[in-house]
C-alpha cells in the first residue's frame, strides 16, 4: 500500500445603512423597512414601519456615517429604486427617509460585527420578497417570506459603502413562512469560529475530470464550531502532557517545525484520543468512547470507532466529519475549486506548485517562503499565515492534510444527507478520509481543492498530516 491515495447576485435592490455595531435594514414591496435602537445600544432590532425613522442619534458621528452609507446602492435591470428625499431635522435629532420601493426579492441586513478582522455585513437574497422582523443579541435573525419551500441565501461583504462584491455565506432551506437562522456568534469558544447551519453542494460541482469519487451532492449540516487554526505543535504539547498524566496513552508524541507550526507525525487514533483529552482538560464531555454503550472514554489503544461509539451531542472536541470539513473549507462559497476561487498560487497557500495545472499560478516547487533545505526537511508554515476564508478559517488549503472522522468510501453523504457521518468500517473501507492538501513534495494543487478526497490508513503518522477540532454549537 502506498499509504496515501487520491480517488482520483441576485436580481434585487436594497439600501444598506452602516451603523456602528449592529444594524438591520429590511424592505417590503408596499412599505419601507426601518431600524430602531434597542434598550441595549449595542444591538439594533427591526421595526417595519411606513417610513424609515431613527428615533434618536446613537453617537455624535451618525450623520456622517448615514450620509456616506446611503450613497451605496445595489441594483439590477429588473429591479429599481428611487430615492425621493432625505431630511435631517437637527431640532429633533432624528432622520427621516422617504423612499418608493418596488417589489423585490431581497432584504438587506447590514450587520456590523465588530471583530478583530473588522466589520462584516450581511444580506438575505431569495426568489421572493423577504422582510427581516427580528435580530437577537446572540446572532439569530428572523425573517418572513412567501411562498415557502425555497432556498434563501445569506450573503456577506466586508465593507460598506460602495461594495458590490457580495458573496454567499450560507444557504438556508425554508419550509415555513417565518424563518429564524443564526448567522454569527458574538462570543464563540476561544480560537473557534461558528460555521452556520445550512445546505451546500458537496463535491466536484466544477466538473474537474480527475475527481471521480466526489459527485455533487446536496448536504445539510447543522451549526458547529471549528478551530480557526490547525492544531499547533505548542497546543498539541500542552494537552499531550496533561493527557499522559491522566491515563492517556499515545503511539506518537507528535512533531512540529516550530511551536506555532501545525503538529504532524501523529496518527488518526492519536488525534481522536487527543480530542478527548482536550475535552476533559477543559471540563467538557468527551465525544469518543470504546464501544456502543458509550460508558468508557477512549483513552488508549487503537480502536476502529464506529459512529455509534460517538456522543455527537456532547460539548467536547472531536474531528470534523467530511461534510463538516468541506462546508467549512468552502467558507460559504459554492461551486468553486478552492476556498477563495478557481485558481491558486503560493501567495495563497503552502503547497507544491506545478503550473502544469491550468489553475495553478505557481511558482513551481516547494513554497519558497518556507523552504530551508535543512533537516528535518519539513516545510510547514506557521498556522494562520495566509488569509482566511469566508468563515474566518486559516489553512483550509495546503500546509498539512487534515484528518476527518469518516471512513473513506463512495458515495459520500451516508447514511443520510443530513449531518452525514460516513459509512461504517468494512473490508472495503479500511482508510479514513483526509482533506486539504499539504506542503509535501508532489502534493500539488489538485490535492488542495475543496472537493478533493484523500484516503489514508489510520495508523500512518506522516510529516504532512495534521488536524483541527470542532465542537457542537
Amino acid at each position: 500500500m502506498s499509504g496515501r491515495e487520491r480517488r482520483g447576485p441576485s436580481t434585487s435592490s436594497c439600501r444598506r445603512i452602516a451603523i456602528p455595531r449592529l444594524a438591520v435594514v429590511s424592505m417590503e414591496s408596499d412599505g419601507i423597512g426601518g431600524v430602531r435602537d434597542s434598550p441595549d445600544t449595542r444591538f439594533l432590532s427591526v421595526l417595519t414601519v411606513g417610513a424609515v425613522r431613527l428615533r434618536r442619534m446613537l453617537i455624535g458621528s451618525i450623520r456622517n456615517l448615514f450620509d456616506t452609507a446611503t450613497q451605496s446602492w445595489h441594483s439590477t435591470g429588473e429591479s429599481r429604486e428611487r430615492r425621493q428625499g432625505m431630511k435631517l431635522r437637527n431640532g429633533e435629532q432624528n432622520m427621516k427617509i422617504a423612499l418608493q420601493a418596488v417589489r423585490i426579492g431581497l432584504s438587506a441586513l447590514a450587520l456590523g460585527v465588530m471583530a478583530a478582522q473588522g466589520a462584516q455585513f450581511f444580506r438575505i437574497a431569495g426568489p421572493v420578497q423577504t422582510t427581516i422582523i427580528g435580530l437577537s443579541a446572540d446572532g439569530h435573525i428572523t425573517w418572513t417570506n412567501s411562498p415557502t419551500n425555497a432556498t434563501f441565501i445569506v450573503q456577506t461583504v466586508r465593507s460598506l459603502p460602495g461594495q458590490t462584491n457580495w458573496v454567499d455565506y450560507i444557504q438556508v432551506p425554508v419550509t415555513n413562512a417565518v424563518t429564524t437562522q443564526r448567522i454569527y456568534d458574538p462570543s464563540p469558544p476561544s480560537g473557534m469560529a461558528l460555521i452556520p447551519a445550512g445546505s451546500f453542494t458537496m463535491g466536484n460541482s466544477i466538473g474537474d475530470g480527475d475527481i471521480y469519487d466526489a459527485n455533487p451532492t446536496n448536504i445539510y449540516v447543522s451549526a458547529f464550531y471549528m478551530d480557526v487554526n490547525l492544531v499547533s505543535y505548542s497546543q498539541w504539547q500542552t494537552v499531550y502532557i496533561w493527557a499522559t498524566n491522566h491515563g492517556y496513552a499515545f503511539d506518537n508524541a507528535g512533531m512540529g517545525t516550530a511551536a506555532n507550526h501545525p503538529v504532524q507525525t501523529v496518527d488518526w487514533y492519536d488525534m481522536v484520543k487527543w480530542c478527548n483529552a482536550r475535552s476533559e482538560m477543559g471540563g467538557l464531555t468527551p465525544c469518543y468512547y470504546t464501544d456502543v454503550t458509550q460508558a468508557t472514554v477512549y483513552r488508549s489503544g487503537e480502536i476502529d470507532l464506529a459512529a455509534t461509539y460517538v456522543k455527537w451531542a456532547a460539548n467536547g472536541y472531536r474531528l470534523p466529519t467530511e461534510a463538516e470539513w468541506e462546508k467549512a473549507a468552502r467558507g460559504g462559497l459554492n461551486g468553486l475549486r478552492f476556498p477563495w476561487g478557481n485558481t491558486i498560487s503560493e501567495s495563497q497557500a503552502n503547497y507544491y506548485g506545478d503550473t502544469y495545472y491550468s489553475y495553478d499560478l505557481g511558482p513551481n516547487g516547494v513554497n519558497p517562503l518556507f523552504y530551508t533545505g535543512t533537516p528535518p526537511y519539513t516545510y510547514t508554515s506557521p498556522v494562520g499565515y495566509f488569509a482566511p476564508n469566508g468563515y474566518g478559517l486559516y489553512d483550509m488549503a495546503g500546509n498539512v492534510y487534515e484528518w476527518c472522522w469518516d471512513w473513506y468510501w463512495v458515495p459520500y453523504g451516508q447514511p443520510t444527507p443530513i449531518n452525514p457521518t460516513g459509512p461504517g468500517p468494512s473490508p472495503f473501507s479500511v482508510d479514513r478520509v483526509e482533506r486539504g492538501g499539504s506542503w509535501g513534495e508532489g502534493n500539488v494543487a489538485p490535492y488542495a481543492r475543496c472537493a478533493d478526497r484523500v484516503e489514508l490508513f489510520p495508523k500512518y503518522a506522516l510529516s504532512n498530516t495534521g488536524f483541527r477540532c470542532v465542537r457542537g454549537s
